[in-house]
């Protein structure tokens, strides 16, 4: 029996549910939510209570990001790899981005609009954000790192000729869209459950109750009895959220001509009468809230379906590792060495413990003798066919292969004397275009010196644009993210040399009584997209006070 833990991370709390496969028969053992203040010692809790110490662990990517494109459908892998590569170094020379330091994954899907050609899902995430994600885990065994939103499709049964969308109502929400049985797009909304959660939580002060609220919560609906209904308070943030959601939602489901099936799930999902409030805007499809597939052969168990639906994502991330779903999306390099581990500890079914029935009483332990004879006198035994029929069909394929084989290598020897002739007249034509080549040439200095002119006038231009009012956003975004516990010492700004850049690196020198706050302040600086490679120095003693240094690269737009 395979065993697999899947870790759902965000920033404010764990879902976690482990799931065991035998043959095609799965069941979640145990499952949880955990809000948490000290990622790892929670992981090690969670690893702890659900005996999960030495079976596989599937977690979820921190902040992946994604980029389509086209290539030929006919294209060979070869090539197809390097054209692939190619284009994603252009995007992130575009976009100002050093292509070196991310990790990228990709999968093709048909192209809906264009048949001649594959659409590329190209995923992508920073280094630095897998090690880190690796790093909380420790030596525990964490064999799959994967994006959540392609994940998350493992949970259903994806039925032919029809298109789906699964709407995951995180601190913001992704948008999976299903077309002809595989992921054809991940769009993400900014508007999500981290806006919900915060604007309560000023009030319960308390991330854990402000989710307890949400379940609470009952969203109205045209059908809504409102006098046997007590007022909440809280929807006043909640349904304006959704509003948003459903908004943009209809924008990207109009780019498909039909969507069949709406799934919703994630933190929004616990809202009681969500589906029935997306149903009122998509009457076209059917909405529902996403439910892991097996659970239709459990029915007889007693299951509470609303805490399966919590822990959702760490179902779909729990298949993930157990085989299910996209396997060429593990950001996770695992050691040939921890595979060929898990392979020779897996369980495996013997024929020791199987039965043959044999008149009343049934025999273990069934052994199979064959005895081949030597000699060709009496009838043939059933083993003795086999072994003849074999021999018969392995005669009949060589012969055939033979015929086939000389059949080849005439057809190929005519190819090549074809491709023979047309070399020599493409060789023919080639020195005429060498000949061309060569005037064009002649021709081509003034304009490589215009050309290199305008190159040198297009960068400086970009370089003073780029530096334009940076130290002032800098500025800003430290004074809307600073905690008050955490005092600002000094800021230096210099300029580094990375290859042909000239970058401006800030060092900022923090000082805080708590470790926490100085680490909550360094990942609010990571949200602000201000400073790019932010890394951070050991905390220094200094009387009751903590002092580190916050350094990264002024980010240039």
């Amino acid at each position: 029996m395979q065993e697999c833990l899947g870790v759902d991370i965000t920033d404010k709390l764990i879902r976690y549910a482990k799931v065991k496969k035998d043959n095609n028969t799965f069941v979640v053992e145990s499952y949880g939510i955990k809000f948490y203040n000290d990622l790892m010692e929670t992981l090690d809790q969670i690893v702890t209570e659900t005996n999960s110490e030495n079976i596989p662990i599937s977690s979820n990517l921190s902040n992946e990001k994604y980029y389509y494109f086209n290539i030929f459908s006919l294209t060979n892998k070869a090539y197809a790899t390097k054209a692939i590569k190619t284009e994603f170094e252009s995007f992130c020379t575009e976009n100002h981005l050093n292509s070196s330091v991310y990790e990228g994954k990709y999968v093709y899907t048909k192209n809906i609009d264009n048949p001649d050609q594959s659409k590329v899902i190209y995923v992508y995430d920073s280094q630095n954000d897998i090690a880190e994600r690796q790093m909380f885990f420790g030596k525990k065994r964490l064999e799959l790192l994967t994006p959540l939103a392609t994940a998350i499709p493992n949970l259903i049964n994806v039925e032919k000729n029809k298109n789906s969308m699964i709407i995951n109502i995180e601190d913001k929400t992704t948008v999976t869209t299903i077309v002809n049985q595989a992921i054809y797009s991940v769009d993400t909304i900014e508007e999500g459950m981290s806006e919900v959660l915060d604007k309560i939580n000023e009030k319960e002060n308390s991330y854990s109750k402000s989710y307890e609220v949400c379940k609470n919560t009952t969203i109205y609906t045209m059908e809504t009895d409102y006098s046997s209904m007590e007022e909440n308070e809280y929807l006043k943030f909640i349904v304006p959220v959704l509003y948003k959601i459903t908004e943009k939602l209809q924008v990207l489901k109009d780019l498909y001509n039909k969507i069949d099936n709406i799934y919703i799930t994630g933190m929004g999902a616990v809202i009681n009468n969500i589906d029935l409030y997306f149903k009122e805007y998509f009457k076209d499809s059917k909405v529902e809230i996403l439910k892991p597939f097996f659970l239709e052969q459990q029915m007889n168990m007693n299951i509470n379906i609303k805490d399966y639906v919590e822990v959702d994502s760490a179902i779909a991330l729990a298949l993930q590792g157990l085989g299910n779903g996209i396997k060429a999306l593990n950001f996770l390099q695992v050691d040939w060495k921890e595979n060929l581990k898990s392979f020779l500890t897996s369980d495996v079914n013997s024929l020791k413990d199987k039965k043959v029935s044999n008149g009343p009483k049934a025999k273990k332990n069934f052994k199979l003798n064959i005895n081949f004879k030597t000699d060709m006198k009496g009838k043939f035994d059933w083993a003795e066919k086999l072994l003849l029929r074999n021999i018969l069909t392995v005669f009949v394929i060589i012969i055939v292969y033979s015929i086939g084989s000389n059949f080849l290598v005439k057809q190929i020897d005519s190819k090549i004397a074809e491709a023979d002739d047309v070399r020599d007249y493409i060789s023919g034509e080639l020195s005429k275009v060498n000949s061309d080549d060569s005037k064009i040439t002649g021709r081509t200095i003034d304009y490589q010196r215009y050309t290199s002119n305008l190159n040198n006038i297009s960068s400086v231009i970009v370089e003073r644009n780029s530096r334009k009012n940076q130290i002032t956003t800098l500025l800003n975004k430290i004074v809307y993210s600073i905690p008050q516990l955490v005092e600002l010492v000094s800021i230096d700004n210099t300029e580094i040399t990375d290859g042909e850049n000239i970058k401006q690196h800030i060092v900022l020198s923090v000082k805080s009584e708590k470790y926490e706050q100085l680490a909550y302040f360094k990942a609010k600086l990571k949200n602000a997209n201000v400073l790019e490679d932010i890394a951070s120095t050991e905390g220094q003693k200094s009387g009751n006070d903590i002092i580190i240094s916050i350094e990264g690269n002024l980010r240039t737009y």
